[in-house]
């Protein structure tokens, strides 16, 4: 997260990506020839259910809890959806971006804690804010190459307390003093220790390749497809309305709630919120300044949360009783330039996924793109 990490789509979601962009972009229905996506020789896998704890904003009401507390929370949720027995899982896997160093591999430490045996094997995957895609396509390719036929899929981000390193010349030192034999050794390298050496090591949202933050990024991107800051605000607010909308019919159907240790039961994001067009023009560029039109209401805010899916084999899946939500067909993935076209892979990804599936955009009545800003999502 960027908030990276979950919304439903069955076919295509898992990030955890801003409410203020989320959109579902509907495409000209054309009449469409029957087509099939079931490739001969190759079994189906599908999705069975899917839940999420509440998104919620960093700081908030999550603040005290760890990355595996949350993890563990969505995969209680859906054993609970789906009276899954705990033992008939083959395996788990996990998406998160920035890791909590205690529990480096989250997926095994939430299973363990949601009470899945210690016989399920578990590993965490990473890529900027599409791990929990990668843990889900991950779960499809082992099905799809027969070693399972159950697999738990979802991603967890915990932006309320990313790790802060102490700086390097403090690292090393203090590595030094563990390794040191005597009194005078230690004492020579406590005296070593200065002022600059208390430094800390803040993380930061940006590309190591470039140190160039996504918003920079997203701010030149609008530039140079002229989405204007007005578009932006107008998109914002428009996603804004339509998630409020959507929560209070009850529509967002795979949140589950959460009771938080000492605090409240949370049962619904808390990051949706409809403004007018006026307050939203009285905000500050966040990046670029003065002159940027990427702003905190037109931008994803930085988010707690964890979902998880239950992916399995057709045959599998109908054998339990279960009725598939979405048939997993096929995934692609993308590289493009981290500097100029670090925000674009969506664009480049939908037309190639739609060949590899033998489809056009003619065939599609809906698509589904979760982003972290209002300029992208409009430039893509």
């Amino acid at each position: 997260m960027r908030s990276c990490s979950l919304r439903p789509a069955w076919a295509v979601r898992f990030g955890a990506r801003s409410l203020s962009t989320s959109t579902q972009l509907q495409a000209q229905v054309q009449t469409k020839s029957k087509k099939t996506l079931a490739r001969p020789g190759v079994k189906n896998i599908v999705l069975v259910e899917g839940v999420r704890t509440p998104f919620l904003l960093s700081g908030t009401t999550y603040a005290d809890l760890m990355p595996h507390d949350l993890a563990r929370a969505a995969l209680q949720g859906l054993l609970a959806r789906t009276g899954l027995s705990k033992d008939a899982v083959d395996y788990i896997i996990y998406g998160t971006v920035i890791q909590e160093v205690k529990t480096s591999n989250v997926a095994r430490e939430a299973a363990l804690g949601a009470g899945f045996s210690d016989k399920i094997p578990a590993h965490t995957v990473t890529m900027a804010c599409i791990s929990s895609n990668v843990a889900m396509t991950s779960g499809v390719g082992m099905i799809a190459a027969g070693q399972c036929d159950s697999v738990v899929a979802g991603g967890v981000e915990f932006m309320s307390d990313v790790p802060i390193r102490h700086s390097r010349k403090m690292r090393k030192t203090m590595l030094s003093l563990s390794r040191a034999k005597t009194l005078g050794q230690r004492l020579s390298l406590i005296g070593s220790i200065r002022l600059a050496h208390l430094s800390p090591e803040l993380p930061a949202v940006a590309e190591f390749s470039t140190a160039e933050t996504m918003g920079h990024s997203a701010d030149r991107l609008a530039a140079a497809f002229g989405v204007t800051r007005l578009e932006q605000d107008e998109f914002a607010l428009r996603s804004h309305t339509l998630a409020k909308k959507a929560q209070d019919e009850g529509l967002l159907q795979d949140v589950i709630s959460f009771k938080v240790p000492g605090r409240d039961i949370i049962s619904q994001d808390n990051g949706i919120r409809p403004s007018s067009m006026q307050q939203l023009a009285k905000l500050k560029p966040a990046f670029i300044k003065p002159h940027g039109t990427v702003t905190a209401a037109n931008s994803s805010f930085l988010t707690d949360g964890a979902s998880a899916v239950l992916i399995m084999s057709e045959e599998k899946a109908l054998a339990m009783g279960f009725k598939p939500k979405a048939y997993l067909r096929d995934f692609v993935y993308v590289s493009q330039d981290p500097k100029d076209q670090l925000l674009l892979g969506p664009a480049y990804g939908t037309p190639k996924v739609l060949a590899r599936a033998g489809l056009s955009m003619s065939d599609i009545d809906v698509f589904e793109f979760h982003e972290a800003f209002a300029g992208q999502i409009m430039a893509i």
